[in-house]
């Protein structure tokens, strides 16, 4: 996706999660920014961003933006023409009611870029349900040497 579409898409969200059911629209945005960041871009930088006129932007612009939208600045650049957004593997597809949830939990949390991975890499794992079965041995073992019996960590003289 290229960044004038993620801008595009970025204010639909915001304008859904503020409750407008519409996109807010690029002069709403600006205003709003400037009112809860103190800060703003100009309206005619917006557009170029937004029609792909300007593909660049500096990293203040970047900042501001991922600020207002709630994203990491990273998401604020076009992807490479390889990339692509859709799980292509075919654990989707398959009937397996965990891989499933863990493809939906990581499509949720997609903001979290660690997070997304880390449930995508789970989904497409041969026996995913084996992760969490480590995992539960894992959190089931007592605390290592560094805590103490009431839970907390030992401090260092």
């Amino acid at each position: 996706m290229v960044l004038a579409e993620k801008l595009k898409q970025l204010r639909e969200l915001e304008g859904e999660l503020r409750g407008l059911r519409r996109p807010m629209t690029k002069a709403e945005v600006l205003r709003a920014m400037q009112a809860e960041l103190g800060e703003s871009i100009s309206h005619a930088y917006l557009c170029q961003l937004e029609s792909g006129a300007r593909t660049h932007m500096s990293p203040a612009t970047r900042s501001l933006l991922a600020r207002f939208f709630k994203v990491l600045p990273g998401y604020l650049v076009g992807d490479p023409a390889e990339y692509q957004s859709a799980i292509v593997s075919d654990v989707a597809a398959e009937p397996d009611a965990l891989r499933a949830w863990l493809t939906a939990g990581a499509e949720e949390m997609r903001d979290d870029i660690f997070l997304y991975h880390l449930l995508l890499r789970m989904a497409r794992h041969p026996d995913p349900r084996r992760l969490f079965e480590a995992l539960d041995k894992m959190l089931s073992q007592p605390a290592g040497p560094k805590y103490a019996a009431s839970g907390h960590a030992k401090r260092s003289a």
